[in-house]
């Protein structure tokens, strides 16, 4: 089976009308005339009800685009928004300045899309038990097809956690007069991350059991890495690191000896990646049509330079970013290209990573490329920082210098092993050197604005970046706020249609 064979089997589901509730991002009549009262019957109902809870992690535009990077990358100091101009997408102009109100639209397709995963994953939690083992599907199957629900809930809930703080907490198939529910605490909805991985983590394989066809699917390293990751945004470090011992020590992952092959077709479910976005490309065009319509991604054209044409010049790297990379560190010039002559607000630097650069789309709107959203090295800089914390030194530098050694490559005379430069042998200097790792290594995969917020940094760092970057910049840009903009707002359609959910402070 080829690779655009194997996506199709994340997306094919949603074809499949499976409740009267669903979105109807069709806007045609159904396929098929099944409905909830005669789905859920067979071992093939069951694999179709979880291919259609994958499918909202591929949505990036509804009425507007709503990429998890716009968050984690052009809200922070590693990147500006791009574009034709400052109106171009005023939305998230609007979310990089710190002065998005609750109508930003962005934030809302993000919020239902999301929400539209946990609808889709509570239906496959609460009906698949119920279906019997056939010939399409054993006991083993069954429990991993509920395990991967489990997982993908956890994932959605995590997501919008980190964004809006507590949120309601939906884990039943409620029927539409009971929608409106109240916010949940933040640390409740940690909790049923938690018990959501915990729980699908004995039902899931290892990576290494997956047919070809199948890679893509949660696997138990992906719960495993997702649970060490919410632990260490709650700083519970000894929790954060035991689970990353599990990921480590499986023997199921390790670093891509090339650090650009995390970024081509053909490194795509390769020995580093832990979970990633699966995507097609196609030759049509269905552009504006909204969730659903797509099989492909729309990260390329949106992230490629406008110089002939090329791209849209979205998400632009900062030169406090550029500047951030040590001399010599080959990972720059694999994360930033330019600059060049298409500027915005002076500059003209371009992000590399999605850029697929010298690939011919079939569609321009029609991306192949996966989005890494767990890759080995993020889960062994985690590691190292929980080791940091709870004072495991050498284990912290242990999983540092392993980073540092890939992306060394074999040049000994750059990228010397922690302590280097400036940093001493000591706890501190190692926080900021992994602090810097994760910087460099994982710049504009979304990231950085939420490790910013998580550290307790975010007002240090975004002000000081303010008064760093070019008038022609920060003269849009308010101060970073502690206490307001560490959280984005809760969308007021959202509030207006439940007026049991109130907004975050200071909006």
């Amino acid at each position: 089976m080829n690779k655009m064979e194997k996506k199709y089997l994340l997306i094919i589901a949603s074809l499949v009308v499976i409740t009267s509730c669903s979105e109807d991002f069709l806007n045609k009549e159904p396929l098929v005339d099944t409905v909830i009262e005669n789905f859920y019957k067979t071992g093939n109902d069951a694999v179709l009800a979880v291919n259609a809870a994958y499918v909202p992690l591929e949505w990036e535009f509804n009425h507007t685009y709503f990429n998890e990077w716009m968050l984690g990358d052009v809200v922070s100091d590693d990147a500006l928004k791009g574009g034709n101009n400052i109106n171009d997408m005023n939305d998230l102009f609007l979310l990089e300045n710190f002065t998005a109100t609750p109508s930003n639209e962005v934030l809302l397709e993000f919020y239902r899309a999301q929400y539209q995963g946990i609808y889709r994953c509570n239906l496959a939690i609460n009906k698949i038990p119920e279906i019997q083992p056939d010939e399409t599907m054993d006991i083993s199957l069954k429990n991993r097809l509920v395990a991967e629900a489990k997982f993908l809930r956890a994932y959605y809930y995590f997501r919008l956690v980190r964004v809006f703080g507590g949120i309601p907490k939906i884990t039943l198939t409620l029927d539409p007069s009971e929608y409106k529910q109240p916010r949940a605490l933040r640390d409740t909805i940690y909790s049923l991350i938690y018990n959501d991985l915990e729980s699908a983590i004995p039902g899931l394989w290892l990576k290494s059991l997956y047919a070809d066809e199948d890679l893509g699917r949660a696997t138990k390293g992906a719960a495993q890495a997702l649970l060490m990751k919410a632990y260490l945004y709650n700083q519970e470090w000894t929790k954060a690191k035991a689970w990353g011992d599990s990921v480590i020590l499986s023997g199921e992952y390790d670093l891509e000896p090339g650090f650009s092959s995390n970024f081509s077709l053909a490194g795509e479910n390769g020995t580093e990646s832990v979970f990633e976005v699966q995507y097609m490309e196609e030759p049509t065009s269905d552009y504006g049509d909204g969730n659903g319509y797509t099989r492909g991604t729309f990260i390329i054209i949106m992230q490629r330079t406008r110089v002939g044409s090329l791209g849209w010049g979205f998400n632009r790297p900062t030169v406090d970013l550029l500047n951030e990379f040590e001399s010599g560190d080959p990972r720059r010039n694999a994360t930033i290209t330019g600059p060049d002559g298409d500027l915005y607000l002076g500059n003209g630097y371009h992000s590399r990573k999605y850029a697929l650069e010298g690939y011919t789309l079939a569609h321009p709107t029609r991306g192949p490329l996966n989005q890494k959203v767990i890759r080995f090295s993020d889960v062994l800089l985690m590691y190292a920082e929980a080791a940091c914390e709870i004072n495991d030194l050498p284990a912290a530098k242990a999983a540092l210098e392993r980073v540092r050694l890939r992306a060394r490559n074999n040049n000994p005379s750059v990228l010397p092993a922690f302590p280097y430069g400036s940093y001493t042998d000591n706890q501190e200097d190692l926080r900021d050197a992994i602090r810097h790792e994760r910087r460099v290594e994982l710049a504009m995969e979304g990231h950085r604005f939420f490790d910013l917020v998580r550290w307790g940094i975010a007002e240090q760092v975004m002000n000081a970046y303010r008064e760093n970057e070019s008038v022609a910049i920060t003269d849009y840009m308010m101060p970073f706020e502690t206490g307001k903009h560490d959280l984005f707002p809760i969308p007021e359609t959202e509030i207006n249609l439940n007026n049991l959910l109130l907004q975050n402070p200071n909006y």
